[in-house]
């Protein structure tokens, strides 16, 4: 079976985001196409890009000539004109290309995106807002939403769950979450030892990072716990 890993990856829009993003996959190895309609956005990419190319995402005919179609992955991160990521993403739908990835500035865009073939779509400034306002009130010390209503988050345990096992917490019933692994305050040899997954029988001290799954309201509500 082939490492989709390996796969390359077409990348259209070479703004801030997907400039990082594609430099970011060929430092880790992948094969990248980067697309932008601007010529001296290209310019500064030649050199740190091994495929750049400035081209009209918008004409099919474009897209076909430089092989787009014949990629398994594509991302639109077009975050300026709306009207061009939409058609893009469209085209690339069009083109048959099974696994693409689209940039929204807004909820509404997500939703069209979503209509016209995006497989993924993704909103950075919206999300990373999000979490910093998460980071930023309550107990939680990092947040990550992994569906529209799931998160899982980092954060040290309310003071009635301390000293017992976690079978006798009742954390399902009493919060709706599960402490999936645990960081331990105390030192071993020297050295305080990374997260190991949790067990029934894990007992929490006050100190301890513990790593908790479940819906969104459940696990702040979890985490305001004293």
């Amino acid at each position: 079976m082939a490492d989709i890993r390996n796969e390359p990856v077409v990348v259209i829009g070479l703004g801030r985001f997907g400039s990082a993003l594609a430099l970011e996959l060929a430092k880790r190895g992948t094969e990248v196409l980067g697309i932008d309609s601007q010529p001296k956005t290209v310019q500064s990419l030649v050199g740190q890009l091994p495929h750049v190319i400035t081209a009209d995402s918008t004409d099919i005919e474009a897209l076909r000539q430089l092989g787009v179609g014949d990629f398994h992955r594509a991302v639109v991160a077009i975050g300026t004109d709306i009207q061009a990521s939409i058609l893009t993403t469209s085209l690339l739908s069009e083109l048959g290309i099974p696994d693409i990835w689209a940039k929204a500035v807004s909820g509404q865009h997500r939703n069209i995106l979503t209509r016209v073939g995006a497989h993924h779509v993704i909103a950075p400034e919206h999300d990373m807002g999000e979490r910093t306002a998460h980071l930023l009130t309550g107990r939680i010390l990092d947040y990550v939403e992994v569906d529209a209503d799931f998160a899982v988050i980092k954060t040290k345990p309310p003071h009635d769950v301390v000293g017992m096992p976690l079978r006798e917490s009742r954390l399902r019933s009493r919060w709706g979450v599960t402490v999936v692994a645990v960081k331990p305050e105390a030192a071993v040899g020297g050295r305080r030892p990374g997260f190991t997954h949790a067990t029934p029988d894990t007992v929490l001290s006050y100190g301890d990072l513990i790593l908790v799954v479940g819906p969104v309201d459940n696990v702040e509500r979890f985490a305001a716990a004293e």
